[in-house]
């Protein structure tokens, strides 16, 4: 097969009634002022403050809109993230008819705007976190929340069986916003089928999921399949694994792998995170693929030209990594 430019056209995210661009931006990386993306710390320059921030928002969302981004993706741990999303759509004059915005809830911000903070988040799936927390994301995103998310199942899990919580959700589905639900760890493929075996009133009740999929992390694949074939809105996040599949990544362990990368990219005349990127974009059924750039720079660079091919596909085999050691190396990333 010859080079080929991946389709980066508009679709529907499943059968939600949504329009979705291809490459969406998620706002982890820009709504507070510590991440565990490789390099986040020298990106922000020591510009932590809440209005230093709030402006690189704005600069980042200016040029994803620029590149033709039209969905955003934001949560309530995410710091300010909804609030900077909420002010520049305000600002910019966007209404809910021009962009699809998706936010999260389930993880509470307890940083106080620390870097060094000991505690980031804390996870709680209660109905008392998803009123309270619905409630703030409704107050900040108004008409423009389409889809509203529970923020990382795991397949260990209670919250698919939590009736009282299901109920409420659906409640939320009933006055006209789709839900969904994001997944974390190894066993994410199990955690999207139990979610897509999840009906009330004898209906499905997730018209999405997003997971992590990326050249190393493949696991949950078969299962991102079937939910697309289902008629789910397929969103992938972490595509660039947290800055490990892209040239900032200088261990020592993964001199090989970046030697692979890096001969791709060379060869199709793209950046390595422009290649992370495309292998996903090319997966029939991914909707839409989220940049976490923190920078515009980055956002240029994610959303360059992305080409993919099948000689690209099997160079790239080898860089896959078991689903334990991917998500241990994971938990291991600083916030800076």
């Amino acid at each position: 097969m010859s080079n080929l430019a991946v389709n980066t056209a508009a679709r529907p995210l499943g059968a939600t009634g949504l329009v979705v661009s291809r490459i969406g931006l998620g706002l982890a990386a820009l709504g507070r002022p510590g991440y565990i993306n490789l390099g986040h710390g020298r990106d922000l320059a020591g510009a932590r403050s809440v209005e230093a921030l709030e402006a690189r928002t704005f600069a980042v969302l200016d040029e994803a809109w620029r590149r033709g981004v039209r969905y955003f993706d934001a949560a309530r741990s995410y710091g300010r993230a909804e609030s900077f999303l909420a002010h520049w759509l305000a600002r910019r004059g966007i209404v809910p008819d021009d962009v699809v915005v998706g936010s999260k809830w389930g993880y509470t911000y307890t940083a106080q705007w620390q870097v060094e903070a000991e505690v980031h988040e804390v996870k709680e799936h209660t109905v008392a976190v998803f009123e309270r927390q619905w409630r703030e994301s409704r107050e900040r995103l108004g008409d423009h929340l389409d889809l509203y998310q529970i923020h990382s199942v795991t397949a260990d899990g209670s919250v698919l069986h939590d009736q009282r919580l299901l109920a409420a959700i659906a409640q939320r589905k009933r006055e006209g916003v789709r839900v969904g639900l994001t997944t974390s760890g190894p066993d994410q493929a199990a955690a999207i089928g139990r979610a897509l075996d999840v009906e009330l009133d004898g209906r499905r009740l997730f018209d999405s999921v997003q997971a992590t999929w990326n050249l190393l992390e493949r696991s949950a694949a078969p299962a991102l399949a079937a939910a697309h074939a289902a008629g789910v809105g397929v969103i992938v996040k972490e595509a660039l694994a947290n800055g490990r599949l892209t040239d900032r990544n200088t261990d020592a362990g993964f001199t090989e792998q970046r030697a692979r990368l890096q001969q791709q990219a060379q060869r199709l005349g793209i950046t390595v995170d422009a290649l992370a990127l495309a292998a996903i974009v090319a997966q029939p059924w991914a909707d839409v693929v989220l940049s976490g750039a923190a920078t515009s720079e980055q956002l240029r660079s994610n959303t360059a030209a992305l080409t993919w091919d099948d000689e690209a596909a099997a160079r790239l085999a080898p860089l896959v990594e078991a689903p334990v050691a991917y998500w241990r190396r994971r938990a291991a990333l600083a916030w800076t």
